[in-house]
């Protein structure tokens, strides 16, 4: 599996409150790759998303080591929940990080499987056979409007009230977290995303720029340089694995 990643504060924002990690363990043909964007007053976002990806990452891989593999949807359950753990207890120890939370999408790849989870409205997006194809759903006001049919999915992309969102890690002592399971095959794509690429990057843009890019590193870098030349107003992270 190769993989790229790269983030940026974008055009507006002081801080960077996104975070990713990506890690892999090519004897067990296992790899874990996850992506967060923190909220919170001051630093605290960044505080939420570096500890949640680093917890999540870290957990996946001293699974991996386990003598008996683990299951992908076992182990991505597990770490988004301990993910949660540390956000929340940093939460409650650290007056300046009372009421921080994180979006978190992650995929847990082994040998026999793939899952992605997720919370929030970071995305994961699969390129399969020329088509990209949305896994996740995101836990948002502006998705709930799409689901009652009150918006369409373009008017939710420039919506005022797009970064609501209805689910968070770190906010409760345990949070729910969506499991997808795909069938993901050689040559596959797999895009991780925060809201700032979502927002300002069509799916059929997406879609045309890992088309025609053959190397990830090339695809993260146009996908990014996308979303900056059309003002950039979140933090911009793209996170990119090919099997």
């Amino acid at each position: 599996m190769t993989y790229f990643g790269i983030t940026d504060k974008g055009s507006v924002r002081a801080v960077n409150q996104d975070a990713f990690r990506a890690e892999d363990v090519p004897e067990r043909g296992a790899a874990a790759l996850v992506l967060c964007d923190g909220m919170g007053g001051e630093r605290a976002g960044e505080v939420a998303s570096e500890t949640a990806a680093g917890a999540f990452a870290e957990y996946a891989l001293e699974r991996f080591s386990d003598a008996v593999p683990p299951l992908a949807d076992d182990t991505a359950r597990e770490a988004a929940a301990w993910a949660n753990l540390r956000v929340y207890d940093r939460a409650m120890r650290d007056d300046a990080c009372r009421g921080m939370g994180t979006t978190l999408v992650a995929a847990v790849i082994t040998a026999e499987d793939c899952v992605i989870v997720n919370v929030g409205d970071s995305r994961c997006y699969w390129m399969a056979e020329g088509q990209l194809q949305q896994v996740t759903k995101d836990h948002s006001l502006v998705q709930e409007m799409v689901d009652a049919g009150l918006i369409d999915r373009e008017q939710a992309r420039t919506h005022p009230r797009r970064n609501v969102i209805t689910r968070a890690v770190g906010m409760e002592r345990r949070v729910p977290c969506d499991i997808f399971r795909i069938d993901l095959r050689p040559g596959d794509t797999l895009l991780l995303c925060s809201d700032g690429l979502s927002n300002m990057v069509t799916d059929r843009e997406l879609a045309g720029v890992l088309s025609h890019e053959t190397e990830l590193k090339d695809a993260g870098e146009k996908l990014l340089s996308m979303a900056l030349e059309r003002g950039a107003p979140d933090n911009v992270t793209v996170l990119l694995a090919r099997l």
